[in-house]
């Protein structure tokens, strides 16, 4: 399933529902699903009354280890939200990310992996806004 050169996976995942957090730390990720199941159980999203709901990506890539590789990079964020609201949510991400790593990869999984960049959405918002498309 993974993808040879440098081609970045862009890839969604809905990170507010979660699955037992130990079930998942102790599964072994040997698919791009189980990066993303395994990062579920380690989302904490801000409370409501720290920030307002917003929905964040971060790119990131592991090294063979499952531990993150270089620095992790925010990419998008609501643009109606303040910055109290974006510290708040960008702090949220890196603890997930610090609780989920070293990511527990098969051996087939860490070379598929490695070095890979992955778009990692992290949405929460009960709706998304009104897309600015237009019809013809």
């Amino acid at each position: 399933m993974a993808r040879r050169g440098g081609k970045l996976l862009l890839i969604a995942a809905m990170l507010l529902l979660g699955v037992s957090s130990t079930a998942a730390q102790d599964a072994q990720v040997n698919t791009i699903q189980d990066i993303f199941r395994h990062l579920r159980t380690c989302w904490r999203p801000p409370s409501p009354a720290k920030a307002r709901p917003l929905d964040i990506t971060v790119v990131v890539s592991f090294n063979r280890a499952g531990n993150i590789l270089g620095h992790p990079r925010i990419t998008y964020e609501s643009a109606e939200a303040s910055d109290n609201d974006r510290l708040q949510y960008r702090i949220a991400v890196m603890e997930a990310l610090q609780r989920c790593t070293p990511m527990p990869f098969t051996d087939a999984m860490a070379g598929a992996a490695a070095g890979r960049p992955f778009a990692i959405q992290f949405r929460n918002r009960k709706t998304s806004p009104p897309t600015q498309e237009r019809r013809a």
